[in-house]
């Protein structure tokens, strides 16, 4: 496929053209309760051609090899539109000529998993949370996306890589009289059907914490100092600060991107973000992204200063900045745009016990449960948390929302733990999903949280 595709993008002719093909196999099977309410894979193809010519950009995507000449047609015509309209000239940042195959590395291939077996372990799973006490009905499913990508560009880039993701992910609800109780469960990642298996600890350690749900009360609003564990940490990082390191985020604001300056201090020394999506194992891991370029390790926040932010191509030389690697699409039927990939908190130095006793009195704050932002200003759900007293985890607590002010919240991160803990399923929903897209941190203490009930 590689040299079919050569040929053609050697014929384009334009400053700058690509070409993607994908072949994306999706399996799923789905169980409410212990009804079987869908099982079955299904594969789709497809190309993705763009065209840099006189400063105009041009997309088109088709699912036919043999449709392809009038995809470059239809890009080369878009890009001509578009610089005769007067629009701004977009340009490539450079980057490397690379020619490469990237071979899956996993403990035990999914793929050749037989779909009954699939169907046993989902199952063996939901009998365990629908078998602990006070849970009333599951919603359980399995996910398996196969991915295998070429690129090929005018430059003389080349490269093959395949990606895999797997998770069995749902919820647990827990019922007493007309009050409902829910926990989010989830285990997979990007390196083999061993990560998923002989993980019934989190399945019955899920359920009965939705049950103790149904005891414990809800949150007093206040202000809090305090605590969120590395799930909530994460959540909290991905969408009130990671999006506005996504340079196209912030490109159009002018507010924004004054305040997301680099060398500005937007954190306390405490905080140092990372976005690195070459570690190994890791759901949020690929080598290349869909420009063809090699995905790198980022600072985003060095001890409360921005360091860098994430770019495409376009936005770097628009910002003049380096490329990072993170220009992604979901699939063949998208261009690629900015997109984060494993983001998270870096360490720190201090124990969970530790933290626990400099907050004194508080909130313990766990795993997230939807939100949304605006602007600078966030609301997160928490799952579940617990009262601070004396330095001491107590009593249960629900129906907590987290809310407050991006910077002024990074500013308030006064201590982080020393163990950072990344997300087995990801999903970010950007223009296009991302299921790759991982997050995570450590414990960090936060003072004056807003908290308010749901």
């Amino acid at each position: 496929m590689i040299e079919k595709l050569r040929k053609i993008v050697r014929g384009v002719e334009a400053d700058f053209a690509d070409i993607r093909y994908e072949i994306r196999r999706d399996t799923k099977i789905s169980l409410e309760s212990r009804e079987l309410r869908e099982i079955g894979s299904n594969t789709t193809d497809g190309y993705v051609v763009r065209v840099l010519r006189r400063g105009g950009f041009g997309i088109a995507s088709v699912t036919r090899f043999d449709d392809l000449d009038e995809a470059i047609h239809r890009a080369k015509d878009a890009a001509e539109t578009m610089s005769r309209s007067g629009a701004a000239p977009i340009n490539m940042a450079a980057c490397p000529t690379v020619e490469e195959e990237v071979a899956l590395k996993l403990d035990e291939d999914p793929l050749r998993i037989p779909l009954g077996e699939k169907v046993s372990l989902v199952r063996h799973y939901n009998d365990l949370a629908l078998g602990e006490p006070g849970i009333a009905s599951t919603t359980l499913g399995y996910s398996e996306v196969y991915r295998e990508k070429y690129y090929v560009s005018s430059e003389g880039s080349a490269i093959a890589e395949r990606l895999l993701t797997t998770s069995i992910a749902g919820s647990i609800v827990a019922q007493k009289g007309s009050l409902t109780q829910d926990i989010r469960v989830a285990v997979g990642g990007s390196d083999g059907f061993a990560r998923i298996r002989n993980r019934d600890d989190v399945f019955i350690r899920r359920a009965r914490i939705a049950g103790e749900l149904l005891e414990a009360e809800p949150v007093a609003s206040d202000s809090y100092d305090v605590i969120l564990n590395p799930l909530l940490a994460g959540v909290f990082i991905h969408e009130a600060f990671g999006h506005f390191s996504e340079a196209d985020i912030i490109e159009k604001n002018p507010t924004l991107r004054d305040k997301m300056r680099l060398g500005a201090k937007l954190g306390s020394d405490k905080v140092s973000v990372h976005a690195d999506s070459t570690i190994p194992h890791q759901l949020g891991f690929y080598k290349y992204d869909d420009e063809g370029v090699a995905v790198r390790p980022v600072t985003l926040m060095d001890r409360g200063i921005l360091a860098a932010r994430l770019h495409s191509r376009r936005t770097a030389i628009a910002f003049g900045e380096e490329t990072t690697g993170h220009s992604v699409a979901e699939d063949f039927r998208y261009a690629p745009i900015v997109r984060m990939g494993t983001i998270f908190i870096g360490a720190g130095d201090n124990s969970l016990k530790d933290l626990l006793k400099e907050v004194g009195d508080g909130l313990y704050l766990l795993d997230g449960k939807g939100g949304q932002t605006s602007g600078e200003n966030f609301t997160f759900g928490a799952q579940y948390g617990y009262v601070i007293e004396g330095g001491e985890v107590g009593a249960m607590v629900r129906d907590i929302n987290i809310m407050g002010n991006l910077f002024t919240t990074l500013k308030n991160i006064t201590a982080v733990g020393d163990a950072v803990e990344l997300s087995e399923r990801g999903g970010c929903g950007k223009g296009q999903l991302n299921i790759k897209s991982s997050l995570g941190g450590p414990h960090v203490v936060i003072r004056d949280m807003v908290v308010g009930g749901v």
